[in-house]
């Protein structure tokens, strides 16, 4: 079931597809993740387009709302059949629970696993005791709201691949952003770790972005990754 998910944070379609151009000359359809950035640009026509290139999709947008509103956004959304889709577990169990029901509201929808972010991989403990008021440990703040995703009937979580193990545990999929090949720079994450790394964890995703969106030949980075971790 492990997958290599590329993190497509572009600017555009255009720049998009300019990217994905040699992995389809090579026939390589790699599960992407289409987040806020190129959302908020293209819109729901983008996803619809993707997956009839024939492109597996985890749609990256933390919805983050009172209930109510949450499960009228998902069940806008659900009608686009994307592999994955997330909330944040911060919205608490009722929220992700109208998330639940909101997807399911479609046949498409059911068919679309859900999670909910955890922590993000640029929080540090630092941050989480000086800037949030959360006096708790990073991994006890993320087994606290995987435990709420599991109460409100979710699939799984995103969380760092450091934390997968709990995850993995408490009988969820774990979705991991925050991986690095060894000779790359950290950027703005955290809790970052390596593809093999990963997998010894027990991540069932991860979520890999400048360590082949920015690499000279994208194409190897990626295949590079899939060797690692699958």
């Amino acid at each position: 079931m492990r997958d290599v998910i590329i993190a497509c944070d572009f600017k555009d379609k255009e720049t998009l597809f300019d990217f994905l151009k040699p992995f389809k000359e090579k026939g390589l359809n790699p599960y992407l993740k289409i987040g806020m950035e190129i959302f908020y640009k293209e819109g729901p026509s983008l996803v619809k387009e993707l997956k009839k290139m024939g492109f597996k999709i985890f749609l990256d947008l933390k919805l983050h709302d009172i209930p109510n509103t949450v499960e009228k956004a998902m069940a806008n959304l659900s009608s686009l059949g994307v592999d994955i889709i997330n909330v944040h577990s911060e919205g608490g169990i009722e929220m992700m629970k109208a998330a639940r029901k909101g997807l399911d509201s479609t046949l498409e929808g059911k068919n679309t696993k859900l999670i909910a972010v955890t922590i993000l991989t640029s929080i540090s403990n630092e941050i989480l005791k000086n800037e949030l008021l959360i006096d708790e440990d990073v991994d006890k703040v993320v087994k606290k709201y995987a435990s709420n995703v599991k109460e409100a009937g979710l699939d799984g979580v995103v969380c760092s691949p450091l934390e997968a193990p709990i995850i993995k545990e408490m009988g969820l999929i774990s979705v991991t952003p925050g991986i690095r090949f060894l000779d790359d720079a950290k950027g703005d994450q955290k809790r970052v770790t390596t593809p093999s790394k990963a997998k010894e964890l027990g991540s069932t995703f991860i979520v890999v972005g400048r360590s082949i969106t920015a690499s000279s030949d994208p194409v190897k980075s990626y295949e590079r990754c899939v060797e690692e971790f699958c």
